[in-house]
């Protein structure tokens, strides 16, 4: 375990900064009273001279928690140089938040931050922190990945995710992610009434809407009248013949299990009596930068339009330009730019953090090797809580045979087994808390490594949608000012962007490859090497 001796600073006063969010993604870490206890000792064991304390009970995966940005704000103004905390992840789980703590170190606001199992100073490498942030910020894009994954398991068993339509309910018998689709028995059969009348044809659908909605008293479920538009959206779904598409937009259609409106027949008359009461939509595109990019100017959206030129020979040349939407400040004068010019903006971002594959080998080697020997120091961590675990079992048990053999009176019995109880949920928790993010940081850089390798030939290869996940993966705050792309990159890839610089310089002066200099002379001249590179990569 990685201690930090406060003798050199006997002045220094620390934060204590405990979190626990209702979110899913912090289920299984321990809770803001056993994590404020577990820091306390080891400020203890440290002599950390905490000045107060700070906890909160809310999600960090995006910015703007009162409590910690308090803290900030107060170690900004010198109150106090460091910060005790259970993990990292308890301060972020987003770049933004992450990022500040990264600056603050590199500015020496703060001096110190101690976790359960480890210490960051302002003299350490800043990738591997970076790491553990991308990481924290990466599981929650997981869990949400495999949140995704459940739901479309529950489609393909036929029961279609997320809110019942109108006229349906969820069954409210179920636990949540298994509940069913049934029939609302007051709006079920009084929508195939009004169907019924649309399809014989005997009222208008403006008609049938006016009646449900004032005499039949049809509402959504917050209570208010269904719009006339909102109605029409309402008997286009083919949820009501049986089909669903999921997830939306995917082309992926299943068949349900829940009873079906009406016949197959019977929704494709439907369809042709509301198309010939409504206007024809005009055609839509896709364009792959839509919704990414924002106007640095004025921060509306930046949209975009496709539009045709007809050349002197004849021919119909298509452009597609991203200009601001302007829905912020009508006089917004930024201009547009071109697709193709964005693009290449685009792969000139991404060469800066493009490096070789002999590198990219010779960086996963390295930290593998640093992975084995966390993973050794871990299991001590895990093997001293179990041990914890099973003295506390054991005394249980031998607390029970004390008052089986009247060695100690019921008050005496229940004082101590409250006790004993707390300190075995306490044990628990450390043991679930020490889980088997082992080897998490290497995968989260083996990850960064591999995008950071591939991803400018994938950009250049790959169709709308390729490019537009590879620049999301890029980074945040994308942005247009002056026909200039702009882009905050995340703090990992940033980090690997270092480093492709000092690859470029190892491949202009030395002859070695990218195995370190064996010569310490010719080390310490080629400090822009392989070596320097490495220490970006690992603690």
């Amino acid at each position: 375990m990685q201690t930090f001796t406060n003798n050199a600073k006997p002045h220094m006063k620390y934060f204590m900064y405990a979190r626990k969010s209702t979110d899913s993604e912090d289920r299984q870490v321990a809770s803001i009273d056993s994590q404020i206890g577990e820091l306390l000792k080891i400020a203890g064991r440290d002599d950390l001279d905490i000045v107060e304390r700070f906890a909160e009970s809310k999600s960090a995966k995006a910015p703007g928690r009162p409590v910690f940005n308090q803290m900030i704000k107060r170690i900004d103004r010198g109150e106090a140089q460091g910060i005790i905390c259970w993990k990292l992840d308890r301060l972020a789980r987003n770049p933004i938040d992450g990022g500040t703590i990264s600056w603050m170190l590199q500015r020496g606001k703060l001096l110190h931050i101690q976790t359960y199992d480890r210490a960051y100073l302002p003299t350490d490498n800043v990738l591997m922190m970076s790491v553990e942030f991308g990481m924290a910020n990466q599981y929650v894009r997981d869990l949400a990945t495999n949140v995704k994954r459940e739901l479309r398991r529950k489609a393909e068993m036929g029961w279609r995710p997320g809110q019942a339509p109108t006229g349906y309910l969820n069954s409210p018998d179920k636990e949540k992610g298994k509940r069913i689709i049934t029939p609302d028995p007051n709006l079920f059969p009084a929508l195939r009434r009004m169907i019924g009348m649309i399809l014989a044809r005997t009222h208008t659908l403006p008609q049938v809407h006016a009646l449900a909605t004032n005499q039949w008293c049809l509402r959504n479920r917050n209570g208010r009248k269904i719009a006339l538009s909102t109605f029409y959206r309402m008997l286009s779904l083919p949820f009501y013949y049986g089909a669903y598409e999921y997830p939306g937009g995917s082309g992926i259609w299943h068949h349900g299990n829940h009873e079906p409106l009406l016949t197959k027949a019977e929704f494709d008359k439907l369809q042709a009596i509301i198309k010939s009461e409504t206007t024809t939509r005009p055609k839509s595109y896709f364009f792959a930068y839509r919704g990414l990019l924002h106007c640095a100017q004025c921060g509306a959206l930046v949209t975009a339009e496709n539009k045709h030129k007809r050349t002197s020979s004849g021919r119909l040349i298509d452009y597609i330009y991203y200009h601001c939407t302007r829905r912020k400040d009508p006089n917004c004068r930024q201009k547009c730019i071109e697709e193709k010019d964005l693009e290449k903006q685009a792969k000139e971002l991404l060469e800066r953090i493009e490096i070789p594959q002999d590198f990219c080998d010779w960086a996963v080697q390295k930290l593998r090797g640093e992975c084995g020997r966390e993973t050794e120091m871990r299991a001590n961590i895990i093997d001293q809580q179990r041990k914890a675990y099973d003295q506390c079992v054991q005394k249980l048990d031998k607390l029970l045979e004390l008052r089986l053999s009247g060695e100690i009176d019921e008050d005496q019995f229940l004082a101590k087994k409250e006790e004993l109880i707390k300190e075995k949920a306490r044990l628990t928790e450390l043991l679930r808390d020490s889980d088997n993010r082992v080897d998490a940081w290497l995968i989260q850089a083996e990850k960064a490594l591999n995008f950071a390798q591939t991803a400018r030939e994938s950009f250049e290869s790959g169709d709308d949608t390729v490019k537009r996940e590879i620049l999301a993966a890029l980074g945040t705050n994308w942005t247009l000012k002056d026909g200039k792309l702009d882009v905050l990159i995340e703090e990992p890839l940033r980090h690997i962007g270092n480093c492709a610089k000092m690859v470029r310089t190892l491949q202009e002066t030395s002859k070695s490859g990218f195995e370190p200099e064996k010569n310490a002379a010719r080390r310490r001249e080629t400090s822009g090497s392989a070596y320097e590179c490495l220490k970006i990569l690992r603690d």
